[in-house]
C-alpha cells in the first residue's frame, strides 16, 4: 500500500468539497407549485371555517328556538300531504310534547349535519381543486417575467466561451415592480460584463502585438553580434541562450494572441475534414519530433466537421507539440494522433509516452501558464498556454475536451466535435 505525500490529503480534501451536494437532495418544490399549494390551502382553510361558522350559528338558533318548532310542528301536522308526524292527543301529558319536540329537534340537527358537513364538504372541495388550478394558472401568468430571466442566464451559462452570450439582454416590458427591477439589473449587470470581457481580450491583444516589436529587434540585434567575424565563443554561446529565451517569449505571445482569437467570435465558419488537418500538422511536426527522438504515428480517419480552419490547425498543432515536449526521455517515446467519426460527433485523440500524470492534476493543466511539475520555470518546456488554447478553440467550436493518464505514462487528451456530413445546412 502506498503512503501519501503530504500534499495529497489537501488536495482530496479539496475534491471531496468540490463535489456537487445537491446530488442526493430531493427534487424541491417548484415556486409555482408552492405558490398554488398556500392558494389551496388558504382557500380551504377559509371555506372550512366559514362553514363550521355557519353550522354552529344554525345550531344555536335551532336550540335558543324551541318554542316556535312546537308550533310550526304542529301546523305542518294539520296539513295534508304533509310527512311529518301526527300532532300527539291533547290529553297527553306536557312530557310527552317536550320529547317530541326533541326528536324535531335532533331530526333537524342531523339533516343540518348532513347538508353542511357533507355535502359542504363536497362542495368545498369541488370549488377547492378548482381554486387551486386557477392559483396554478395566475401563479404561472405572474411568474413568466421570472421564468424569462432564468431562460436568459441559461443560454448565457450554456455558452461555449464566458462571454460569447453576454449579447443578450432580457429587455423585460411590462409594469414597473420588483420583477421588472430585477430583469434591469440583470441586463445592466451582463452589460458591464461584457465590457470588461471585450477590454481584457482587446488589451490581451494590443500587448502581445506591443510586445512583438521589441522581441523581434532583440532577436536581431542577438543574431548580428552573434555573427560578427570578431563574435567570440562566449558571445556565441550567450547568444543562442538569448536566442532561447526570446523564442521562448515568442511562442508565449503567440499563443496568448491565438488565445484572445479562440474566445473571439467565429465570423464563417466552413466544412473541415479534420483527417487533413491531422495529416497536415504531423507532417510539419516531423522536424521538431525528429529533434527530440519521439516517433509520430498518424491515424486520419474521416472527420467532417464545421470550423475555423486555422483556428482547428493551431488546437491539433498544439495537441502534437504538448505530447512531443511533455514526452520521455528514454528511447522508444511516441505521439499517436487519431482522428474518427462517430454517430453524432467525431474526435481527435492525441496520446503519448511521458511521466505519469496524476489524475487530480490534469484539470488543473487546462489553465493558463500551469505546468506538471515545472510551473513558471524559465527552462520549462512551451508557454504554458497549449491546452488553454486547445480547450478555448473546442469551446469555440462548441465541442469538449477532455483528458486521462495511461497506465504506462503520459497522458491521453481527446477533443469532440460536431459533426457535419454532406448536403446539412
Amino acid at each position: 500500500m502506498t503512503s501519501l505525500t503530504p500534499g495529497r490529503p489537501r488536495v482530496i480534501r479539496n475534491l471531496l468539497r468540490n463535489l456537487p451536494r445537491n446530488r442526493f437532495r430531493p427534487r424541491r418544490l417548484t415556486l409555482r407549485a408552492r405558490l398554488t399549494l398556500v392558494y389551496g390551502v388558504l382557500f380551504l382553510a377559509a371555506g372550512v371555517v366559514l362553514l363550521g361558522t355557519t353550522y354552529a350559528l344554525f345550531n344555536q338558533q335551532l336550540t335558543s328556538g324551541g318554542s316556535g318548532l312546537s308550533t310550526h310542528s304542529e301546523g305542518q301536522g294539520q296539513g295534508e300531504g304533509t310527512n311529518a308526524p301526527p300532532p300527539p292527543d291533547k290529553s297527553d301529558s306536557g312530557p310527552t310534547t317536550s320529547s317530541f319536540e326533541d326528536q324535531e329537534r335532533q331530526r333537524l340537527n342531523d339533516a343540518a349535519a348532513t347538508t353542511f358537513v357533507t355535502q359542504g364538504g363536497i362542495a368545498l372541495g369541488i370549488v377547492g381543486a378548482a381554486a387551486g388550478g386557477l392559483g396554478w394558472l395566475v401563479a404561472g401568468r405572474v411568474l413568466t417575467p421570472l421564468h424569462r430571466v432564468t431562460d436568459t442566464a441559461a443560454r448565457i451559462a450554456a455558452a461555449p466561451v464566458a462571454d460569447r452570450g453576454l449579447h443578450e439582454r432580457i429587455a423585460l416590458t411590462g409594469p414597473d415592480d420588483e420583477v421588472k427591477d430585477l430583469a434591469d439589473t440583470f441586463d445592466t449587470m451582463i452589460e458591464r460584463l461584457g465590457r470588461s470581457f471585450d477590454d481584457q481580450r482587446r488589451f490581451v491583444a494590443n500587448a502581445s502585438h506591443e510586445l512583438r516589436t521589441p522581441l523581434t529587434i532583440g532577436r536581431a540585434l542577438v543574431e548580428m553580434a552573434m555573427h560578427r567575424k570578431t563574435a567570440s565563443d562566449d558571445v556565441k554561446q550567450v547568444g543562442e541562450q538569448l536566442l532561447d529565451i526570446n523564442a521562448r517569449h515568442e511562442r508565449l505571445i503567440s499563443g496568448l494572441l491565438l488565445l484572445a482569437d479562440a474566445e473571439s467570435h467565429i465570423p464563417e465558419p466552413t466544412p473541415v475534414d479534420l483527417a487533413e488537418v491531422v495529416s497536415h500538422v504531423v507532417a510539419i511536426s516531423a522536424e521538431e519530433a525528429g529533434k527530440a527522438g519521439i516517433a509520430v504515428y498518424a491515424e486520419p480517419g474521416t472527420a467532417p466537421t464545421v470550423g475555423d480552419p486555422q483556428l482547428l490547425e493551431s488546437m491539433v498543432k498544439n495537441l502534437v507539440d504538448n505530447g512531443i515536449r511533455h514526452n520521455t526521455t528514454d528511447v522508444g517515446g511516441w505521439v499517436r494522433v487519431v482522428s474518427r467519426s462517430r454517430d453524432d460527433h467525431v474526435e481527435i485523440e492525441v496520446s503519448n509516452t511521458g511521466p505519469d500524470v496524476p489524475a487530480y492534476e490534469i484539470p488543473s493543466l487546462f489553465q493558463p501558464f500551469r505546468r506538471l511539475g515545472t510551473e513558471r520555470l524559465v527552462t520549462a518546456k512551451g508557454s504554458g498556454l497549449g491546452l488553454s488554447i486547445v480547450r478555448a478553440i473546442a469551446r469555440a467550436h462548441r465541442g469538449n475536451v477532455t483528458a486521462h493518464p495511461n497506465k504506462t505514462g503520459g497522458l491521453t487528451v481527446t477533443v469532440t466535435l460536431s459533426r457535419h456530413d454532406e448536403g446539412q445546412g
